[in-house]
């Protein structure tokens, strides 16, 4: 696991041995963990991003029905939402009271966000009840940051500014929240890895992701990248760790890119998890939000209880063991480390009782 404490390029599943045991024996889980989209318009346009076939639909869940079913997850044994989606959850104007009310209900909260409207105001309410916020900023410089981001220079200095201001508020009320950002590792961007490794340092972040690029099959972008081109770059950012500064380099995740192989045979994680999308649709799998198979129910339309122990999640359920083509999938899901695992668990090697 080297520097990697939070097991960014691994999974956290080996933490819950009765969620997985009840698994093991038949029985029909609710998820430890789930991703909502709060809003689907988003305010800047990534040359990579992997949800731009939606549309970036100006849309927004309803509160009072978002809190309401969160109320439900928590009773349920939801252990942890991350906001992010299809759009940038900070366009949601209810964002604060959406996470204070997470908290309140027993599920720990965190943030996919590019940062640009992550606000002094809204980090002073958000940081107390939040576990992680990790920033999605894509070059180390505001040129580069501008093009690759398909926005205007000055927002690079906006993210810094309120990336900033939350290590100071972390600092003044010693609050936990990790603070971190993230890239995805391009040949637009690969020059300025270093600059953006050192300005997050600097402002006192826990640590820099680098990650691969990972599509979907209906992306209007495409890179022809090898990762091991790249394997150099982790020892010129290593220079920045420190017992403070984590780098984490997915080399794990780099090197399934380039050998686009699986060490299994089915998809069994998705018990595990679930996503919601900004018009309330609960789904199997974010990977797969083109085929409304994946749709298990909607929120405004059920109870998540009465979605999750529906018919048609059985009916789906069925069909991902016995018909699903793992072909259709991307490499490097964010399952990918789960379905390893489960595997293992469903598939045993010889020689297993000697431990």
């Amino acid at each position: 696991m080297g520097n990697d404490k939070f097991r960014i390029d691994s999974h956290k599943l080996i933490y819950h041995p009765e969620r997985v045991a009840d698994w093991l024996n038949g029985k029909n889980i609710y998820p430890i963990y789930m991703e909502i989209s709060p809003c689907g318009a988003c305010n800047i346009r990534c040359k990579f991003c992997s949800v731009d076939f939606m549309g970036y639909k100006n849309r927004k869940l309803e509160t009072d029905i978002l809190l309401e079913r969160i109320s439900e997850l928590g009773q349920l044994g939801l252990k942890s939402i991350m906001y992010a989606g299809e759009g940038e959850p900070f366009l949601h104007p209810d964002m604060c009271e959406i996470t204070e009310h997470t908290k309140e209900n027993g599920i720990d909260s965190a943030f996919t966000t590019n940062g640009i409207l992550m606000e002094p105001k809204k980090i002073e309410r958000i940081l107390p009840v939040t576990e992680w916020i990790k920033v999605s900023c894509n070059a180390g410089t505001r040129d580069v940051y501008a093009q690759v981001h398909g926005t205007q220079p000055e927002n690079f200095d906006k993210v810094f500014k309120n990336l900033t201001h939350a290590v100071k508020v972390r600092r003044e009320n010693n609050y936990k929240c990790t603070l971190g950002i993230q890239s995805v590792l391009l040949p637009d961007n690969a020059d300025t890895m270093v600059d953006l490794a050192k300005r997050a340092s600097d402002i006192g972040l826990d640590y820099f992701v680098v990650k691969p690029y990972m599509p979907h099959h209906l992306n209007r972008h495409s890179y022809d990248i090898k990762y091991g081109e790249y394997e150099s770059l982790e020892q010129e950012l290593k220079k920045f760790q420190n017992e403070k500064f984590n780098i984490i380099f997915r080399l794990n995740a780099m090197s399934k890119w380039d050998h686009k192989e699986r060490e299994y045979k089915k998809c069994l994680a998705l018990p595990f998890w679930s996503y919601i999308d900004a018009g309330g649709n609960v789904w199997g799998c974010i990977a797969h939000l083109d085929n409304d198979k994946f749709i298990y129910g909607n929120i405004y339309e059920s109870t998540f209880k009465e979605i999750w122990e529906g018919e048609k999640r059985a009916e789906f359920l069925k069909w991902i063991a016995e018909s699903f083509c793992l072909e259709t999938c991307k490499i490097n899901c964010r399952m990918d480390e789960v379905n390893k695992y489960l595997w293992q668990l469903k598939n045993p090697p010889g020689h297993v009782n000697f431990i």
